[in-house]
């Protein structure tokens, strides 16, 4: 009997040939490259380092897409938005110890947001691996522990003939859901010698669905239809699996009402009759869902944001789909369903039963209503007209990537995406410099479409060496940086708490003349003008700066009574 496997693996003469002749000039790094390629990747991100010449080298011989940021970091958040525009894993290219340890915080990013990067770095040279203390340059006595609390896998090569199959593991555990970042290290010597291997060709890295049991999608799909007030939170996970539409089709069978959370921006139309829109820090909202019967929560874990910081206190069942399995019921006692959101939707609407319910585009009117009326009662009508010209000006279909700053707070909230997959933030790990290099990730992605950035004084200066990455490769980026002076939220955060505000001043340079000194055109802007000067700066091709001087103040929070 011949099975299968056995055809596979009997090569044609062309590949025994190539085999016996690889060609010459190749290093262990070609075997990197190679692999990489024969994944499908596409495109490369990084930053290279002494150790990682042997990787850098091969990038000359190779098909692949070269982008070289400023600072590991930012490399790492340009590799975590391709990622997420993408849905493909973004490989992220480093040298060891400090050029490694600088991607830390876009690495917990990733994993906070579920992003798919594939994070490959150089190591000492093997003699030194093993934690003894030989004075390598760069050495650490177990780099990877580092890592080990951050990405989802780790893999250390330490001969030729590893690279592809850990890379190929690597990759498969990046795009397994719930998709994260990855780590793999291989030693300098290693990537520098000669390769007498042959060619790496296709690669198989499939990765593994999480499908849901039927017997959990069978009750949830029982208590979904015999509930009086069902309602649905949408998380980042329902935007990773492109189940946006199943979602949307759901709720209208089930007459379900939907909030999305900030990381599931755009899972749900903004508009939609059954839509709470995005409003999970005001209390109203937070009541409507606890007086919820049967709550669905898709693709979240129901963390410090989605949950109002943790005053949600559910009164009826809540049904979990989770590809994360750490998270299922991590916050609250669920029927807790571990799988991709779209293949648990798919399940869902092939069970449920349709609800007749002609109340509830009136009750999310009415909650749509108290929300609003909180705000205007605040006196934040300029906070509300930025936000609402940064969206005229911005297209439709142009991604955004938000910076930690008070106008991205407010678009945690009130702004429309008008679509999923289109707005991105560092909420995640809520770390600073996040929106300029990701949103050159994102135009590296798809450069045929503007993409926004949207930075504070304070995060712009993270990342202000990336305008020379924006000049050198002609990136569609349209960056706003909101100048009040300091880091806004800190400075109104103490003086609530202690009267007083400390070390949150900062003296900031001209931003105009700072970028005009990297050659990308900026403009001071007012908030009259903002979004005539961001829509000719979005339709400008090539990267632009807007500045924006302004003190901007948050919406009274309603966890703290």
């Amino acid at each position: 009997m011949t099975h299968d496997h056995d055809l596979v693996l009997r090569p044609t003469d062309q590949q025994t040939a190539a085999a016996l002749n690889p060609p010459p000039g190749r290093n262990g790094g070609d075997l990197v490259v190679e692999t990489l390629a024969g994944l499908g990747a596409t495109t490369v991100f990084g930053l290279p380092g002494q150790h990682a010449l042997g990787m850098f080298d091969a990038l000359r011989r190779s098909s692949l897409r070269y982008v070289g940021l400023r600072v590991e970091n930012n490399a790492g958040f340009a590799a975590d938005a391709y990622g997420r525009i993408t849905g493909e894993a973004a490989p992220l290219l480093l040298s060891t110890g400090p050029g490694a340890l600088t991607s830390l915080a876009a690495l917990q990013e990733a994993a906070a947001a579920s992003a798919p990067v594939l994070a490959i770095s150089s190591q000492i040279p093997t003699a030194g691996l093993g934690g003894g203390r030989h004075g390598y340059l760069h050495e650490l006595p177990d780099q990877a522990a580092s890592f080990r609390g951050v990405v989802k896998s780790v893999h250390t090569v330490r001969t030729q003939s590893q690279i592809p199959s850990a890379i190929a593991a690597a990759w498969k555990s990046a795009l397994t859901a719930p998709h994260g970042p990855v780590w793999v290290e291989i030693p300098q010597d290693v990537l520098l010698a000669e390769a007498a291997l042959p060619v790496v060709t296709a690669m198989d890295a499939t990765p593994e669905d999480v499908v849901p049991r039927p017997e959990l999608t069978a009750l949830a799909a029982h208590l979904l239809s015999h509930a009086a007030r069902p309602a649905i939170i949408a998380g980042g996970g329902v935007v990773r699996a492109d189940a946006s539409g199943k979602l949307k089709a759901l709720a209208e069978k089930l007459q379900a009402p939907v909030v999305t959370t900030f990381g599931g921006k755009g899972a749900f139309p903004w508009n939609h009759p059954l839509s709470l829109q995005s409003w999970l820090e005001d209390r109203h909202t937070t009541d409507f869902l606890e007086d919820a019967d049967v709550l669905l929560v898709v693709g979240s874990g129901l963390g410090e944001l989605s949950s109002n910081y943790h005053t949600f206190k559910p009164r009826g069942r809540v049904v979990q789909i989770e590809a994360d399995l750490g998270k299922l019921e991590s916050n609250h006692p669920a029927v807790g369903i571990h799988a991709d959101a779209r293949l648990a939707l798919q399940a869902l609407l092939e069970t449920v039963e349709e609800r007749a319910d002609d109340t509830a585009p009136g009750r999310v009117r009415e909650v749509l209503s108290r929300v609003s009326e909180r705000i205007a009662s605040q006196d934040l009508t300029l906070e509300q007209s930025l936000l609402a010209s940064v969206r005229r000006a911005l297209p439709a279909d142009s991604p955004s990537f938000w910076d930690m700053t008070i106008l991205a707070y407010w678009a945690w909230s009130a702004f429309d995406a008008q679509g999923p997959n289109t707005m991105h933030s560092a909420q995640g790990a809520g770390g600073l410099g996040y929106g300029f290099p990701a949103a050159l990730g994102a135009a590296t992605a798809d450069p045929s479409r503007p993409v926004l950035a949207v930075s504070g004084d304070g995060g712009a200066l993270y990342s202000i060496a990336e305008l020379a990455t924006a000049r050198q490769y002609d990136l569609p980026v349209t960056w706003l940086i909101v100048d009040d002076g300091g880091y806004g939220i800190l400075r109104e955060y103490m003086t609530d708490a202690f009267g007083q505000a400390t070390a949150t001043e900062l003296t900031r340079p001209d931003y105009v003349a700072l970028a005009e000194s990297f050659g990308v055109p900026g403009v001071r802007t007012t908030p009259e003008a903002l979004e005539e000067d961001l829509r000719k700066a979005l339709s400008t091709p090539g990267p632009s700066v807007v500045v924006l001087p302004a003190v901007l103040r948050m919406f009274a929070p309603t966890h703290l009574r």
